[in-house]
């Protein structure tokens, strides 16, 4: 079972990816975003899947302080895209509370929607994100080849362009990223992150574990796809936030370093990447001028 180091140093930590609007949160939300708290995470991120979940992330966004929301069309919900809907999700996006364009991407094992389709939304959806000047959300599961041809065209015109994207200082993440270093490399150029979850702690998981072990601290963000991707010891039940220390966890012992060092690095990318004030950062200065005080 892993165990999450203590430190001097608290932990604070950020869930870039959650779907807590969805229906098996709805007997006990409240009681998921305690123990959230207790676990350190002070910000979780929920992507909308459809035009409903986004209203739906948007609504819990508005009534918890550490929740924020991002919208977009799953490439499994994406059969009638149209630019209806690319018009309600600019709507949505001015929303104070949207801080990204999510998830959305390719998605070739469920088989569920066309490719082409599917290459349509994620290529409008990516376009309206470059417009508006928000960061995207890639879900992309047995589709890399297309979905890198498909970001990297898009990278390409961003940097050509110049819109309101060009001036963030990272334009997308790769969720639940189980490339290799190439992939990963790629991503970097693109200018991505990585979001990293349960996966990387489960016992199979062994070439993940060793890109991890070499990937760059200063371009990653943990995530729980909660209520999905349950880490290790608890896997077969449902996820939840307060899982994230273990992913932390996960990392630290990776790469050899303490848990705090990898939430601290963790928290600073998902906040700028969202567009967010860092609070850990004054938590941080005020912590160590207490030390050096005493």
């Amino acid at each position: 079972m892993l165990q999450v180091e203590t430190s001097d140093l608290p932990l604070a930590l950020v869930d870039s990816h959650c779907h807590l609007d969805v229906e098996q949160f709805d007997a006990d939300r409240l009681a998921v975003l305690q123990r959230a708290q207790a676990a350190g995470v002070q910000l979780i991120v929920n992507p909308g899947i459809d035009l409903v979940h986004c209203r739906q992330a948007i609504a819990l966004a508005e009534i918890h302080a550490a929740v924020y929301a991002a919208v977009g069309i799953h490439p499994n919900s994406s059969e009638d895209f149209s630019t209806n809907t690319l018009d309600r999700l600019r709507t949505l996006a001015q929303h104070p509370k949207v801080v990204a364009i999510g998830e959305i991407g390719l998605d070739y094992y469920w088989h569920k929607v066309a490719p082409e389709q599917q290459a349509y939304a994620f290529r409008a959806q990516l376009d309206l994100a470059a417009e508006l000047g928000l960061p995207v959300i890639i879900h992309n599961r047995d589709a890399t080849a297309d979905t890198a041809a498909i970001l990297a065209e898009w990278v390409a015109s961003v940097r050509s362009q110049n819109p309101p994207l060009a001036a963030r200082p990272f334009w997308g993440v790769l969720h639940a990223f189980g490339g290799d270093l190439a992939l990963a490399q790629r991503a970097y150029d693109w200018n991505f992150v990585l979001g990293l979850g349960g996966p990387i702690t489960f016992r199979n998981a062994q070439r993940l574990q060793e890109v991890v072990a070499q990937i760059a601290l200063d371009r990653l963000m943990l995530e729980t796809d909660a209520p999905y991707l349950t880490p290790h010891p608890h896997r077969g039940q449902r996820n939840e936030p307060a899982y994230i220390p273990l992913m932390c966890a996960q990392v630290a012992q990776l790469r050899s370093i303490s848990p705090a060092a990898v939430a601290q690095a963790t928290s600073a990318v998902a906040y700028r990447f969202f567009g967010l004030e860092n609070p850990f950062v004054a938590e941080h200065e005020q912590y160590h001028s207490a030390v050096r005080d005493e």
